[in-house]
């Protein structure tokens, strides 16, 4: 940036950054030039032709390597500038750029800059709101569910019960919602703001915690859950908390679309690309050309599970994102319906 402020100083060339550049080229290119007058002006003997030829060689690969080396420094800018835009968009890292520059880089540097605080300040103003909206909703979710509760509590006729109690799901329903809006918000920050430096995770150390989430849904199907560890620890780019959450929304999934005493296999292992998990069941399993739609955020596929678990249809899209901004990937395969479904997660090791 060195170079770039000091030639911005110069009057002729201070509003513009090609000028900049026409300005070093003109001086690298008659470098060679002024070089060989002064060599045949002021060289004490008589200068033969070959001379001159081998001499101007020189002077020209210099002159271009000179030329070279100082253009490259001046495009810094764009460089600083574009890694700026990187860091935000990949680690959500607010950078600092230049913007007392007039000319088209400092114009960008500016630009950019002013960008991505607008970004920053929508996205913060957007989950300000988000949460205020969510909390009232609660709130307004919470009145009919106390008055229903208070009815039950009553003992009113089986027509009025059935009411009150569908008044109760209802809202249950609603507190789902708005606690998955809530965990998306969450999610999304830590997914942005994620460490890059790898981690080594010791799987054994984290099963305690996945099963402590899963154990009840397990109980309550009847479902047996078949556990290969085949490999101690892995170095991830991933927190261990994220990567615990991912794989108790992929067994809570096969949980919901299994059957009642079936069997779910977790299945974590190494080849030679890398890291694998395997999340497979024997439940309804979907249709191939259902897979790209299990992955977007509100699917329409959204379903019951097998003994009418409701979905908001968040938790595969939330999953896929936090692997692949870690650097995974997440892909979900069927025979078809009734015939079961596998999750893989793969990272390179």
């Amino acid at each position: 940036m060195k170079l770039y402020h000091n030639l911005s100083q110069i009057s002729f060339l201070k509003r513009s950054y090609a000028f900049k550049f026409l300005f070093v080229a003109f001086i690298g290119i008659h470098i060679p030039l002024i070089g060989i007058l002064f060599f045949v002006l002021y060289s004490d003997h008589i200068v033969s032709s070959t001379s001159i030829l081998i001499f101007s060689l020189i002077m020209t690969v210099l002159a271009t390597a000179v030329t070279l080396l100082v253009l490259n420094r001046l495009i810094k800018p764009i460089s600083i500038a574009s890694k700026a835009l990187d860091d935000y968009r990949n680690k959500r890292k607010l950078s600092i750029l230049p913007t007392d520059y007039e000319d088209e880089a400092g114009l960008l540097m500016s630009n950019i800059q002013e960008s991505i605080y607008e970004s920053e300040s929508f996205i913060n103003e957007k989950q300000d709101l988000i949460y205020m909206l969510s909390h009232d909703l609660k709130n307004f979710a919470g009145n009919p569910q106390g008055l229903a509760k208070l009815i039950l509590s009553e003992n009113p006729s089986a027509s009025v019960s059935h009411l009150a109690e569908l008044i109760c799901e209802s809202t249950n329903l609603q507190f789902r919602y708005i606690e998955n809006f809530i965990k998306l918000l969450k999610e999304q920050d830590q997914v942005v703001k994620v460490n890059q430096e790898a981690k080594t995770i010791v799987f054994a150390d984290i099963l305690p915690f996945i099963n402590e989430q899963v154990e009840q849904r397990l109980i309550d199907k009847n479902i047996t859950m078949n556990l290969s560890l085949e490999t101690d620890e892995a170095k991830l780019k991933i927190d261990e908390g994220l990567f615990i959450q991912v794989l108790v929304n992929l067994i809570s999934n096969a949980i919901k679309f299994s059957y009642f005493d079936s069997e779910i296999e977790v299945r974590i292992y190494k080849d030679n690309s890398g890291l694998i998990v395997k999340v497979t069941d024997k439940g309804i399993g979907f249709d191939k050309d259902q897979i790209e739609e299990l992955f977007k955020k509100f699917t329409k596929m959204s379903r019951l599970g097998t003994a009418n678990e409701l979905s908001t249809g968040i938790g595969l899209y939330l999953c896929k994102k936090i692997i692949e901004k870690n650097k995974g990937t997440l892909s979900a395969t069927s025979q078809g319906k009734n015939k079961g479904a596998e999750f893989t997660i793969e990272f390179e090791l």
